[in-house]
C-alpha cells in the first residue's frame, strides 16, 4: 500500500503563485511515475504534469511554461510549482503514483487539495 498526502492548496489571485507538495509513504518502489491531476467543477479529471524517477517530464499544453513538476527521490515527494495562475486553473489537484509490483500495475491517489484562483 502507498499513501499520498497533498498540501499547499488555497486561495490565490490571478497572476499569483502556489506550490503544491505530495508526500508518498508505504510500500514504495524506485521505478515509479508520479503525476498531478486536476478536476474542475463539472469537468473530467485531467493530467496536469507527470515525472518519472529519472526526471522525464510531461505537461498539459494549458500549463506549459507556467507550471513545473519536480521530485525528490530521497524524500519520496513530488512538487508542482504553479506560476501565473489563471481562474481556469481552479480545481481540486490530486497526486498520483504508478508503479509495477509483482502483482501487476498499481495506481494510488491522494485525496486532493483545492486550488482556487479568484480576485
Amino acid at each position: 500500500q502507498v499513501q499520498l498526502v497533498e498540501s499547499g492548496g488555497g486561495l490565490v489571485q490571478p497572476g499569483g503563485s502556489l506550490r503544491l507538495s505530495c508526500a508518498a509513504s508505504g510500500n514504495i518502489v524506485s521505478l515509479n511515475t508520479m503525476a498531478w491531476y486536476r478536476q474542475a467543477p463539472g469537468k473530467q479529471r485531467e493530467t496536469v504534469a507527470s515525472i518519472t524517477r529519472l526526471g522525464t517530464t510531461n505537461y498539459a499544453d494549458s500549463v506549459k511554461g507556467r507550471f513545473t513538476i519536480s521530485r525528490d527521490n530521497g524524500k519520496n515527494t513530488v512538487d508542482l510549482q504553479m506560476n501565473s495562475l489563471k481562474p481556469e486553473d481552479t480545481a481540486v489537484y490530486y497526486c498520483n503514483y504508478r508503479a509495477i509490483y509483482r502483482s501487476g500495475l498499481a495506481i494510488y491517489w491522494g485525496k486532493g487539495t483545492l486550488v482556487t484562483v479568484s480576485s
